[in-house]
């Protein structure tokens, strides 16, 4: 009598449903264990099977089986029937593809690369509630990239001088000013305080700019405070709300995405925590598919890393992340994306950051072009000349590379971004 069922999760001739849920795996198997046997394990764990074969089975169980249909050196496709997923959960699909099947003994490595979510699937999800055009609408910005950034250092300034590296950035000629990961309401710098100072010193800039100025200001904590929190930036007639979405889980972030959406907020998304678990190449889950459940679920925009600053990241993965997130049909891309049609969900903006300055905008953009978040931080308040100075010398640079020129070129007219050049020139923070 047989003792495992495997065997049965493989059929490398299977053509999927055009309902199957389709993921992309790299897979390390155990000493003695096959490839083949491998697939067999991850296709069961994740859906109808279990280690041994079973006394009774109903029929109807074969129709809900996952099948490993495709092997290819390491990397391996599972297709999931849809009977298997709880409509409008992205929690329980996480809990199936990305569950038990990590732990298992019999892979030494498991990497869930991508996965292609069907009409089926994503007809029960809003995704963005702006999209990126709403966005652009929202903020009266058209033809450039968005641009903010961080007081540095990210913490321990209190409300009232983050505020004004606030009003500087924005002086600038800045649109956001954001919180970083790590500041929520610490004793120096308490949540409603820094709202009530960035309120005053936004109105202040807008009255003397003429233009719109926003934040990221970061609601991250319970759900329950980060509802509270939300109606507070409403009321105070912000149209941002930021969440470290990892951190907080997609439930919360499910959650919140429909309570932000009915007080007008977008959700800017902060991956903190992320590269725990994508950043070891053959083990984990990818940024490529956090960023795709992160615009099912809703969020407005996910930093993405820069290629060229001081984040892990090469220049593909952010062209594919960029991809992922703004178009609505989205290419296969061998060994790191599947093929993918958002359908009626909108698009989300990438976001680039992490040790940017004026003198690496132009590759940043090169990469990205004009439709993303742009944060440059550290690289305007280190400008010899202040935070104004900075942000001031950045949009020099989008200007330079919207223009066609050269940054010595553009610098020969533009003081704040010669400043900035003779600082950095075009150094990569490591």
């Amino acid at each position: 009598m047989p003792i495992d069922w495997y065997n049965e999760f493989v059929d490398q001739s299977y053509t999927p449903a055009e309902d199957d849920i389709i993921c992309l795996f790299s897979c390390t198997p155990t000493s003695g264990i096959s490839m083949k046997e491998a697939a067999g394990r991850v296709a069961s764990e994740s859906s109808t099977g279990t280690w041994t074969t079973l006394y009774s089975l109903p029929p109807r169980m074969r129709d809900l089986q996952a099948t490993a249909f495709e092997i290819d050196g390491p990397y391996l496709k599972i297709a999931y029937p849809i009977g298997l997923w709880e409509e409008g959960n992205a929690v329980q699909l996480l809990s199936g593809i990305a569950g038990n099947i990590f732990g298992m003994k019999a892979v030494d490595q498991l990497r869930l690369i991508d996965a292609t979510l069907p009409q089926a699937y994503l007809r029960n999800f809003d995704g963005p509630h702006f999209g990126n055009d709403g966005i652009r609408k929202l903020m009266k910005i058209h033809g450039r990239p968005l641009t903010g950034a961080v007081p540095k250092p990210k913490i321990g300034f209190s409300a009232a001088e983050h505020a004004e590296i606030g009003f500087e950035t924005w002086m600038g000629g800045f649109d956001f000013v954001k919180d970083d990961e790590n500041l929520t309401s610490t004793s120096f710098n308490r949540f409603d305080d820094r709202v009530t100072a960035l309120t005053e010193k936004r109105d202040k800039a807008e009255q003397l700019t003429g233009e719109k100025k926003s934040a990221f200001i970061n609601i991250t904590a319970d759900t329950e405070t980060m509802k509270q929190r939300a109606d507070l930036l409403a009321a105070n007639g912000w149209n941002y709300a930021m969440i470290d979405v990892v951190v907080a889980g997609f439930a919360a972030v499910m959650t919140l995405r429909d309570y932000c959406s009915d007080l007008g907020l977008a959700i800017h998304a902060h991956r903190a925590m992320h590269a725990a678990f994508d950043r070891d190449p053959r083990h984990g889950i990818t940024m490529q598919f956090l960023a795709k459940m992160m615009r099912l679920i809703g969020v407005s925009q996910i930093h993405t890393g820069t290629a060229v600053g001081k984040l892990v990241g090469t220049t593909q993965e952010a062209i594919v992340l960029a991809d992922i997130l703004r178009e609505e049909k989205v290419q296969a891309v061998p060994e790191m994306a599947l093929d993918q049609n958002w359908g009626h969900i909108k698009s989300a903006f990438p976001v680039s950051s992490g040790g940017l300055h004026p003198g690496l905008v132009p590759e940043v953009l090169d990469i990205y072009g004009n439709e993303l978040v742009l944060l440059v931080s550290g690289g305007i308040h280190g400008h010899p000349d202040g935070t104004r100075a900075g942000a001031a010398a950045t949009m020099q640079a989008i200007e330079a590379w919207q223009d066609g020129l050269s940054l010595e070129e553009k610098a020969q007219k533009a003081p704040e971004l010669a400043r900035a050049l003779e600082k950095w020139g075009a150094y990569k923070p490591v």
